[in-house]
C-alpha cells in the first residue's frame, strides 16, 4: 500500500481528530452545537501544537493558548477545565485513532511476513499523517498525570507486543527463524519512532516515508528470517 492510498482510506484529518475528542467528552463540553464545538476544538488543538512547539506545553499559559487560537480564556473552559485535562484529551484521542487504524491495517493480511509488513507500514504512514501529534505526544508525555502517563506507556508497549506476537506466530509456523521476538519488536519500534522524532534528518536526505517503510520492512524480514547468528541469548524478557 502506498502512502497516498493509506491516507485515502484512513480518516486522519485535524477535523477527524477533533471529532474523536468531542465524541469522548461530549457530556463535559458545554458548547451545544457539534459543529461549533468541532470548529473551536480544531482551533484549540492547532494552537496547542504550535505554542508547545515554540515554548513547550508546560511553559504554555492559557493566555498564550487564547492568543494563538483566537478563543477567549473563558470560552476555552467550556471545553476543558485545566491545561492538564486538555493534554489528556489530546493524548487519549490520538491513541484511540492510532489503535483503530493499526487494527484495520493488519486485518486483511494472513501470513506473518505480510502482517509484519502491514503493521510497519501502517505505523509509519500513520505517524507521517499525524506527525504533529506523534511528536507532541512523545515530547509532552512526561507532563501527564500518573494514570495518563501509565496509559501512554501501555500504548507504546502495545505496539511492541503486537509486533512481537506477529514474529512469534511466524516462528511457530516455521516461516521465521528462532529469533528473540521481544527484542526484535523493541528494536523495530525504535526504528518506527526515529521517523517522526528525527524527520528533519530524513527530509534532508530526501528519504520518503515509503522508502523508509521499505527499508524497515526489509530489515525486519531479514532479521526474522535469518536471525543474528551467535550474537547472544535468544530471549530477553520484559
Amino acid at each position: 500500500m502506498t502512502y497516498r492510498q493509506f491516507t485515502r482510506q484512513a480518516k486522519l484529518t485535524r477535523r477527524d481528530f477533533c471529532l474523536e475528542m468531542l465524541a469522548a467528552h461530549r457530556e463535559d463540553i458545554k458548547a451545544k452545537k457539534d459543529e461549533t464545538a468541532v470548529k473551536n476544538l480544531e482551533l484549540i488543538f492547532q494552537a496547542t501544537l504550535e505554542v508547545s512547539n515554540q515554548k513547550g506545553f508546560q511553559a504554555m499559559t492559557m493566555r498564550d493558548l487564547s492568543r494563538a487560537s483566537g478563543i477567549s480564556v473563558g470560552a476555552m473552559y467550556d471545553y476543558f477545565n485545566s491545561k492538564e485535562s486538555l493534554l489528556e484529551m489530546i493524548q487519549e484521542a490520538g491513541r484511540r485513532i492510532a489503535g483503530r487504524v493499526m487494527r484495520q491495517a493488519v486485518s486483511g493480511a494472513e501470513a506473518p511476513p505480510e502482517k509484519l509488513a502491514a503493521a510497519i507500514r501502517a505505523h509509519l504512514y500513520l505517524s507521517e499523517a499525524m506527525q504533529p501529534w506523534f511528536f507532541f505526544s512523545y515530547m509532552e508525555a512526561r507532563h501527564l498525570g500518573k494514570v495518563e502517563k501509565q496509559r501512554a506507556k501501555e500504548g507504546e508497549l502495545a505496539t511492541e507486543r503486537h509486533i512481537a506476537e506477529i514474529i512469534r506466530a511466524g516462528k511457530r509456523q516455521g516461516v521465521f527463524a528462532d529469533v528473540d521476538h521481544r527484542l526484535g519488536a523493541a528494536v523495530i519500534k525504535a526504528m518506527l519512532q526515529d521517523w517522526y522524532l528525527k524527520r528533519w534528518k530524513y527530509a534532508k536526505r530526501r528519504v520518503s516515508v515509503e522508502r523508509y517503510a521499505d527499508f524497515v520492512v526489509g530489515m525486519a524480514h531479514g532479521f526474522c528470517r535469518n536471525g543474528l547468528g551467535d550474537a547472544g541469548p535468544r530471549e530477553v524478557r520484559q
